[in-house]
């Protein structure tokens, strides 16, 4: 059974950094695979803030993360990182990982961030919390 599992999350002041983990299980993570990163906050709706495909050679980053997180992969620990630094209050938020292995979706996600893409796999999340 295919499970992704995220850690890393925790309670940050303004400015701080973290690096979130999405590790996989039951898979192996491969260049067939979409790989993004969503974020909820309290109140909002979820947004895609990360996407990584083509084997990791193609990224890309929602406007309001953009030039702060950085999507990476490791396939010899198959795990999602993303690196989150500068963080402000809008940060706070439960983040989650998923994974697709349909193109059309991914290519759909990394150009219009569309939170509402299917995704065939999710993490059970995260929690990032940023205090002034």
């Amino acid at each position: 059974q295919v499970q992704l599992q995220e850690s890393g999350g925790d309670t940050v002041q303004i400015g701080g950094s973290l690096r979130l983990s999405c590790a996989a299980n039951g898979y192996v993570l491969s260049t067939t695979y979409c790989m993004a990163w969503f974020r909820q906050r309290p109140g909002k709706q979820r947004e895609a803030v990360a996407v990584i495909y083509n084997g990791g050679g193609n990224t890309y980053y929602a406007d309001s993360v953009k030039g702060r997180f950085t999507i990476s992969l490791n396939y010899a620990e198959n795990t999602l990182y993303m690196q989150v630094n500068s963080l402000n209050s809008e940060d706070s938020a439960m983040y989650y990982c998923a994974a697709t292995i349909k193109q059309s979706r991914c290519l759909n996600l990394a150009t219009k961030f569309d939170a509402t893409t299917p995704m065939n796999y999710w993490g059970q999340g995260t929690q990032v919390t940023v205090s002034s």
